[in-house]
């Protein structure tokens, strides 16, 4: 009896160690459902800021094609009536310099075909009256130097047909009005082969000032619409800007060629002329060998 009494208290002793011993276990395991809910509730949390974002996605790849459709035709469209019109201006001088482009390589390769064609029989005639038919011909109808040759010709002509003595005393007075009708085809000569170059210059010198205004126009435009806005987002400045800038470029456009087809005529009228005053002296010495000889 009294040992089981001792028992009992040492009983005790050991259940209260074991219960001591579970409790930080117990501890450590209860906040494990917490986080378990806070893990599921997360989602349903987070779920509205993915649609957010989804629907932003969404509104941003909407806006695209709004951009993907801004191209020249719709800049044009858009710009004001001045930039407009500074743009229509620019665009009928650079089709109008591309006409003329066109028309004088024309006019300049028919040019030296004929000159050529022209010498090679002028220079297989025998005497005054064959280089009068030769120059006179449809063939040569036109031709500058055909012409230069044909007016000295009648001219020596006419002073025998006057009865001057043209192989005489009065064969100086002759050549020089011969000389004189040649300097007139010639000046006209000039006129003819610069016609348009005028214009090419002018389109050269000043489109690009043209762009340049409707560009600052346009800008200052783009500037107001901000103020008024109240808004500095890019997607509101570029189209002005955007429309702006291509009046510079086709100020460009059209001066450009301008100026390199200024350039090639203006060279191609300086060989004409030194090839011109080559045939004159030619001309010249040809009607005083046969005044010369009597013709």
């Amino acid at each position: 009896m009294l040992e089981h009494k001792k028992s009992n208290p040492l009983i005790a002793l050991l259940g209260a160690a074991a219960l001591l011993m579970s409790a930080p276990a117990m501890a450590a395991t209860a906040p494990a459902p917490t986080s378990a809910a806070a893990s599921v509730a997360a989602p349903t949390d987070a779920a509205p800021a993915a649609a957010e974002a989804t629907t932003e996605d969404s509104s941003s790849t909407a806006a695209l094609p709004h951009t993907a459709n801004v191209d020249f035709v719709s800049m044009f469209m858009g710009a004001t009536v001045v930039v407009k019109l500074v743009m229509a201006l620019l665009a009928v001088c650079s089709v109008i310099s591309w006409v003329l482009l066109i028309m004088k390589l024309m006019d300049f390769s028919s040019l030296n075909r004929v000159t050529t064609n022209y010498l090679e029989a002028y220079r297989g005639a025998r005497s005054i009256a064959d280089i009068n038919r030769i120059s006179v011909s449809d063939e040569f109808a036109g031709n500058p130097l055909a012409d230069m040759a044909a007016v000295a010709t009648e001219e020596v002509q006419l002073s025998k047909q006057a009865g001057l003595q043209i192989s005489g005393e009065h064969r100086d007075a002759v050549l020089h009005r011969a000389e004189a009708s040649v300097a007139a085809v010639q000046a006209g000569l000039a006129k003819r082969l610069s016609g348009g170059l005028s214009f090419l210059a002018s389109v050269g010198s000043t489109s690009p000032f043209i762009g340049l205004f409707g560009t600052v126009y346009g800008i200052m435009n783009s500037f107001i619409s901000i103020a008024q806005s109240h808004t500095t987002n890019l997607a509101v400045v570029a189209p002005g800007i955007a429309e702006a800038l291509m009046a510079t470029g086709l100020g460009l456009i059209a001066a450009i060629p301008a100026v390199v087809m200024y350039n090639i005529f203006n060279t191609s009228i300086s060989n004409y002329g030194i090839r011109s005053e080559q045939f004159v002296s030619e001309l010249i010495n040809s009607l005083s060998r046969q005044l010369d000889k009597g013709a």
